[in-house]
């Protein structure tokens, strides 16, 4: 009587395969894309140094400090610094050193409503009553490069390979069988394999 056939060859190596295409189904490859995003967060970065309104930095409409105060700088200019600097800066960095697509997703969705509200900041810059001053180049710039950002963030994470699609399709197609199975089938694929490895 001979106990349970060992795993050969192929089948030995299973789940350690399954695990490396989980792993890089969670991963990402930017390529030549990464200096591209990373040039972009230093431009944002850059744009923070740059007067956004009148005397008020970037860094001065971030903080709320009394320059900005004193240049009117209204809500939309706000958010938008906030939103530069969490999604654009910090989470565009962070998926860059970790390649993670959820990561990268996030770094889309915030850099894509951070767009937007730049728009709005713009035009509230454009709008201001007549003593405060408009637009000033480090918004114009920092708005621009994270529409840029924005966009250079979807390619990277709806660019996926034909070999990851098929990897999850395959795992999910698997899944899906092995669910459908119930105990007693399970007894019976084992008995089949003592039965192959006599």
């Amino acid at each position: 009587m001979s106990g349970p056939a060992e795993p050969e060859g192929f089948d030995s190596y299973k789940g350690d395969i399954e695990d490396v295409e989980r792993r890089v189904a969670r991963e990402f490859d930017p390529g030549a894309r990464a200096l591209v995003v990373a040039v972009l967060v230093f431009i944002v970065l850059l744009s923070f140094v740059l007067p956004h309104t009148g005397g008020a930095r970037g860094f001065d409409v971030l903080a709320a400090t009394d320059a900005a105060g004193r240049e009117g700088v209204s809500l939309p200019s706000r958010v938008f610094t906030v939103l530069a600097i969490v999604f654009s800066v910090g989470f565009s960095i962070l998926a860059l050193l970790t390649r993670r697509w959820a990561i990268a997703w996030i770094a889309l969705a915030g850099s894509a409503v951070a767009s937007a509200i730049g728009m709005l900041a713009v035009w509230s810059r454009q709008t201001a009553a007549e003593p405060y001053p408009g637009p000033g180049i480090g918004l114009v710039i920092g708005w621009l490069a994270v529409i840029v950002l924005t966009f250079h963030w979807a390619r990277v994470v709806w660019t996926r390979t034909a070999v990851q699609l098929a990897a999850e399709e395959e795992r999910r197609r698997r899944a899906a069988e092995n669910h459908g199975k119930g105990l007693l089938d399970t007894f019976g694929d084992e008995r089949r394999d003592d039965d192959n490895g006599r």
